[in-house]
């Protein structure tokens, strides 16, 4: 596994110039939380020391390939994300904004933020704080091939679907099932055309990806593991605590 870290660190570093595609990460920290049971924003509970936003932006921070960062959450944490920043040494901050009323208009703000030149596009939740820089060089040079990746993991449980009132109603072969995560990958005109379209048929998707599905382009997913995990609840804090201490003790 190390070896293999080490490889896409060194394909990231020399065969891949970030110069030749300029990327920009949008992190997406906008959310209510409610899952978690308080009022504060969940990117700043605390896992293993420090805030879970800052393991997200530590890990775009290291990512070669990745130039520029900028932040989509409220406006009342705007100061803690700049204290975080400061912080942890998150020197690729470009710029703090304000989220809309839906993901989709959060990660349009956040792309509109970028500067300009930049040829692709990282859009990524700010609660996947597991991600590493590996992983996110790996989405990113399977994106600067197909112009569409995504960070995902190959389902290993058996599915079913059910009736409204939970009656198994069918088996569905998960050979071909996938959990989509971030980083959510795009070449930045590919993104735009796609939310156009989206905005003038009046359409919400739940994920960035399902923007460009609805163009009909074909988004190649990048396995990333079942650890590449989201915080949603307090059991998450728990579990993703433990990771990080087993990474720590297998370094």
């Amino acid at each position: 596994m190390k070896n293999l870290k080490k490889s896409v660190v060194k394909i990231a570093n020399t065969l891949v110039d970030p110069l030749m595609h300029p990327t920009g990460a949008v992190i997406l920290a906008a959310g209510n939380s409610t899952r978690m049971g308080g009022s504060i924003n969940k990117q700043l509970y605390p896992l293993n020391g420090i805030p879970v936003l800052a393991h997200t932006l530590i890990a775009y921070q290291r990512c070669p390939l990745i130039r520029e960062i900028v932040v989509v959450t409220r406006p009342q944490d705007f100061d803690a994300v700049l204290e975080i920043a400061k912080a942890h040494g998150i020197k690729k901050l470009k710029k703090i904004t304000a989220g809309g009323k839906t993901r989709q208009e959060s990660s349009k703000r956040g792309v509109d933020k970028l500067s300009e030149g930049m040829e692709f596009v990282a859009i990524a939740d700010g609660a996947r704080c597991l991600i590493t820089p590996e992983q996110i060089a790996k989405v990113c040079l399977k994106a600067y091939r197909h112009k569409a990746a995504s960070a995902a993991h190959a389902a290993t449980d058996s599915f079913k679907r059910s009736s409204p009132s939970g009656i198994i109603l069918e088996t569905v072969d998960r050979n071909h099932l996938w959990a989509v995560q971030t980083p959510q990958i795009f070449h930045t005109a590919l993104y735009h055309a796609a939310y156009i379209a989206a905005q003038r048929d009046g359409a919400e998707v739940t994920d960035d990806n399902g923007l460009v599905e609805r163009l009909g382009y074909r988004i190649r997913l990048v396995e990333c593991g079942m650890e590449n995990m989201k915080i949603t609840t307090p059991d998450d804090l728990k579990l993703a605590e433990a990771i990080l201490q087993y990474r720590e003790k297998t370094k």
